[in-house]
């Protein structure tokens, strides 16, 4: 802070920030906080600002990062004993760790391998991978006996054959089925439509199909055409995931903590407290995943990013054990209990969050 704006004589009677009424022994605010000055702002204030500001945030980065990797369990305590100034803010902590990990899974991390581009299609294996593929899965013990290849590349090859005219259902068909019965049938129609006649307007398409021009038609065949898009593009799609899973855990742990609170009821701790500790549980494994992903792409290897999976349980049942201060055997069993609950929970979030993706995308 530039010491200059601080003197006497740029001292004002009422805060410029939040109008609180000043004296002139005032020098700062004790509303907000803010220096009380009436100085014009120099490019030179500006830049001695920007790094005060900078330095003092970059201080507390250390610092949190310092506590939450090395006293697991440590930072959420003091934090909601009152120690709030002294640590980054665990939610903003939260997206900034999140964003840069999933910055760093998007760079090492090859997605390019999924694309269906390179794939035939079943119906159309040659002969030769007819029969390679039916002595490949002949070694396979436990399905060798249980797959007919044949009759599963007859059926696909007949059903390649059939045109969307095939399948086709009227609007007043649709209208008389509930919806779980019509939209599968109508989906389906459309896909193949879109397949078939590569035609990417609803209006044309409906038009084609003798189907009303609704809003919810026009939907399911726009959404009929992202799935075929995404089935020959799949890295697409995984990428465009990707993008949106901070924000998606960040309204998941909310769910979660509602859980840990419920395990922990009889304890003192408050709902907002589990929260906290969750929030920072999440950031350290992106902080600990994260750092693995890049020396697996230093070294190529898969090896840390599996360490330090392990290093997470580890580090999860410490921050249990010292958070909410449980003997051995019973951080032991919630940490069992909560894990099962966690991987559960983010099975239906992940399905959730995947189907709304792509109604949305």
């Amino acid at each position: 802070m530039n010491n200059n704006r601080s003197l006497t004589k740029y001292r004002g009677d009422h805060c410029l920030n939040c109008e609180h009424p000043l004296d002139i022994s005032d020098k700062f605010c004790p509303n907000c906080g803010q220096l009380n000055s009436t100085k014009k702002l120099s490019f030179n204030d500006f830049f001695k600002e920007f790094f005060a500001g900078l330095f003092a945030y970059d201080s507390r980065i250390r610092r949190t990062l310092s506590t939450l990797l090395f006293h697991p369990g440590k930072i959420s305590k003091e934090y909601i004993r009152g120690k709030r100034d002294y640590y980054a803010n665990p939610f903003r902590f939260y997206l900034s760790a999140s964003i840069i990990f999933f910055i760093i899974w998007s760079f090492t991390s090859n997605f390019e391998g999924i694309n269906a581009e390179n794939q035939v299609p079943i119906e159309e294996l040659s002969e030769e991978d007819t029969q390679k593929l039916r002595e490949g899965i002949g070694q396979i013990p436990a399905v060798g006996g249980q797959i007919n290849i044949d009759s599963i590349i007859t059926e696909k090859r007949a059903a390649s054959k059939k045109t969307y005219k095939e399948y086709h259902i009227s609007q007043l068909e649709l209208d008389s089925l509930t919806f779980f019965n019509s939209f599968p049938k109508q989906f389906d129609l459309y896909t193949r439509f879109n397949k078939e006649t590569k035609i990417i307007t609803p209006g044309i398409a409906l038009d084609s199909l003798n189907h009303s021009q609704s809003f919810f038609n026009g939907w399911v065949f726009e959404k009929a055409t992202d799935w075929n898009f995404f089935e020959s593009n799949p890295q697409i799609f995984v990428s465009y995931f990707i993008s949106k899973l901070p924000f998606i855990i960040f309204f998941y742990l909310p769910v979660f903590a509602l859980f840990i609170w419920l395990l922990y009821s009889w304890q003192s701790f408050n709902y907002m407290e589990h929260l906290i500790f969750a929030f920072h549980v999440q950031t350290s494994f992106f902080v600990i995943t994260g750092i693995a992903l890049l020396l697996d792409a230093i070294f190529v290897t898969d090896a840390f990013v599996g360490f330090s999976l392990l290093l997470f349980l580890f580090y999860l049942y410490k921050a249990l054990r010292r958070f909410y201060g449980q003997g051995r055997f019973l951080t032991f069993v919630k940490f069992i209990l909560l894990n099962g609950i966690f991987l559960i929970l983010a099975l239906i979030a992940a399905a959730i969050s995947l189907i709304a993706s792509f109604a949305i995308f």
